[in-house]
């Protein structure tokens, strides 16, 4: 008899687990609410819509989201595959053409034989668990109102919330080529690069940041640092923090040589290809809770933008997400007696389930899909290995000691430490990625073993 799940939410990771379980041979009702009900910042009804950077960050081997990448590719997951497919330049980054890659991923979805796409708001969860064999939520940060309530009555606590900005995309032809260059940081400047570079000398960048300060916003109040996530702060929070704060984060000119006057800028904003084409580049780092016409006026203000037209303005949303470290166990199953009440596994997944992340959310969704599939065919998964990237945001967000609980993203930082230290960054970060790699290997056949595995991907 064919075993049915349901997933909330065709977001990344929601999308991952229903292609990962699909592909196992699990039918898959996936409910997704856009377009029929948008969000304050989809712009479409495509599965896997990126709302904010276009970049799925680094793919060097020896870095944590390169390492991600790479458990994604050993593991055979079906989204990170279509990124590639879809990718545009970006230097040592992974980033999509925004537009083809949502595409790509609908296409896949609607012509799975094994998958329903169910086109309205989920919100009866109990009468969703009587259909099912198992539940994933995947409704990732703007999860809406109706089923913000139904999760907090099966949580039997509040959600938390943050917020969360996405940065301006500005047309190509729009940008005035005469003052930006092209360069990719620490590269020389007559090889070109993938980046453009908007250089500020020292009384651009003083009233950039004196009209930035007192721009109007849309959100009108101060945020303190526990309201904002810190790798989305507003450009104007981060100058509000220190007049020279954003020239030593998003707007440093390390690694960078203006052409025209053979030296370092004073400051400089870089903006990178939103499409296949470069017809649209996204400012760097310019996430901004500004209004839409303050977003015109100020940013103007940025040499070569003068003219800008802009192709989406920058905007500011609240995130919604559990307190992962008192609600799931390690395979990402919601573990409260309301949820067991439910009769069926309840399963949490994604930015909802408190990590932080493009590719984090995929590998989420990918982790949930195999939870689900030992659940349901009863055999014990392998336990991911803390050695590995995931499993050590895995473990940091699942662990009850955490407090005051913060949506967490893959890094060093949280990975177990060698007992001998070593003292050289580069080197202790390659022993990271040996470590990680040989972990991964390990899980990889265990997975087989367990017969949870399915060929990769040509």
């Amino acid at each position: 008899m064919t075993q049915h799940v349901t997933i909330i939410g065709g977001g990344l990771a929601g999308s991952e687990a229903a292609l990962s379980l699909a592909d196992r041979g699990i039918a898959v009702r996936l409910w997704e609410m856009r377009p029929v009900q948008q969000t304050a910042v989809h712009h479409s009804g495509d599965f896997a819509e990126l709302v904010c950077s276009n970049s799925l960050k680094s793919m060097k081997p020896d870095s944590a989201a390169g390492l991600l990448k790479e458990e994604l590719t050993v593991l055979g997951s079906p989204v990170l595959a279509a990124a590639k497919r879809h990718a545009v330049a970006a230097g040592g980054a992974l980033a999509v053409d925004r537009v083809q890659f949502a595409a790509a991923v609908t296409e896949q979805i609607t012509a799975h034989p094994l998958i329903e796409v169910i086109r309205e708001e989920a919100t009866d969860l109990g009468a969703l668990a009587r259909q099912s064999d198992a539940l994933v939520l995947a409704s990732g940060p703007l999860t809406s109102d109706g089923l913000s309530s139904a999760l907090m009555d099966l949580t039997g606590r509040d959600a938390l919330a943050f917020y969360d900005a996405a940065a301006p995309v500005v047309m190509a032809d729009s940008i005035d080529m005469d003052k930006v260059f092209r360069q990719s940081r620490y590269e020389d400047a007559e090889s070109g690069g993938d980046y453009l570079n908007a250089p500020f000398t020292r009384e651009e960048y003083d009233a950039f940041i004196e009209e930035l300060l007192g721009a109007e916003r849309v959100i009108k109040k101060d945020f303190e640092s526990k309201d904002l996530f810190q790798a989305c702060q507003p450009i104007e929070e981060i100058a509000r923090a220190g007049h020279d704060a954003p020239r030593f984060g998003t707007l440093k000119p390390v690694g960078l040589t203006d052409p025209r006057t053979g030296r370092r800028p004073w400051a400089a904003l870089q903006l990178r290809a939103e499409d296949a084409f470069g017809t649209s580049y996204n400012l760097v780092g310019f996430q901004t809770n500004l209004t839409f016409p303050e977003q015109r006026r100020v940013f103007s203000m940025i040499p070569g933008l003068e003219q800008a037209e802009f192709a989406r303005y920058g905007v500011m949303h609240r995130n919604t997400f559990i307190d992962a470290p008192r609600l799931l166990d390690n395979h990402n199953r919601l573990r409260t007696p309301q949820a067991e009440a439910l009769g069926v596994p309840v399963y949490v997944v994604g930015q909802l389930a408190g990590t932080e992340g493009y590719c984090e959310a995929i590998r989420s969704g990918l982790h949930g899909a195999l939870a689900v599939t030992a659940d349901l065919r009863g055999v014990a998964l392998p336990e991911l290995s803390v050695d590995t990237v995931y499993g050590a945001l895995l473990n940091y967000a699942t662990d009850e000691a955490t407090v005051d609980y913060q949506p967490m993203h893959v890094n060093f930082g949280i990975m177990c430490p060698f007992e001998q230290r070593i003292r050289n960054k580069k080197e202790r970060y390659r022993a990271y990625a040996d470590r990680a790699n040989a972990a991964l290997a390990d899980y990889r056949s265990a997975l087989e073993a367990a017969g949870l595995m399915t060929p990769l991907p040509a």
